[in-house]
């Protein structure tokens, strides 16, 4: 049986935790034009979301109650641990903050913030001297800030996943490839064959295996 923590209604922890990552972000990412507010402002959108499920009020715990609680008689889910809801169904019971998909879900998030820093840099200096961004995560992806994003979500879904949250994840990876199709626009008009070279060997989210990028660099 998981043993009950912190109680839910503390919204002052919702505004903690929601202002520092997405101060984090803001850090690392330095948004500058309209549309890097827009991929900001889609990303907070989902913290806040998530926080205030995580500490303000159980929505989806309360939604699933009548179903959660038949599937697994064992556990209080008024317990805040009880709301990491993936260790729970694959019968974790030991501390959650030390389950698989937690783990899983904390490397995902320090590797997005970590790309996203990395990457941050690589664009700065590039648009400073005018010029393509092709080296650092840019070497292996077109848009490595949005695919940045995509995984500090995808960490934040598995270690606490709620309805809404599921349901803006979809939404939000499709509004950024929809960012992303724009700047591939004005990539175009500024760089021309530059960047149609550049963009016919980098893909664009996911970085090619070693092998794969050898056979799509001999073709």
């Amino acid at each position: 049986m998981i043993d009950p923590g912190p109680s839910y209604g503390l919204w002052s922890l919702v505004a903690i935790n929601s202002a520092v990552f997405i101060f984090f972000a803001a850090s690392f990412f330095k948004p500058r034009s309209p549309r890097d507010w827009r991929s900001l402002g889609m990303y907070s959108a989902f913290i806040v979301a998530l926080f205030a499920e995580m500490y303000g009020f159980p929505l989806t715990i309360y939604l699933l109650s009548g179903w959660l609680a038949q599937r697994f008689p064992d556990v209080d889910f008024l317990s805040h641990d009880a709301g990491h809801l993936l260790e729970v169904m694959f019968g974790w019971r030991a501390n959650p903050h030390f389950g698989p998909f937690h783990i899983l879900s904390t490397v995902l998030i320090g590797g997005g913030f970590w790309l996203l820093a990395a990457a941050w840099k690589v664009l700065y200096a590039a648009q400073s001297g005018g010029r393509l961004a092709t080296t650092g995560p840019y070497a292996r992806l077109r848009h490595p800030q949005y695919a940045a994003f995509v995984l500090i979500m995808l960490g934040f879904l598995l270690q606490w996943p709620t309805l809404i949250t599921l349901t803006m994840f979809p939404v939000l990876v499709v509004a950024y490839v929809r960012l992303a199709r724009h700047e591939e626009l004005a990539a175009v008009a500024a760089f021309g064959e530059d960047w149609s070279r550049y963009a016919r060997q980098t893909p664009a989210f996911i970085p090619h295996w070693p092998d794969q990028r050898e056979s799509a660099d001999s073709a």
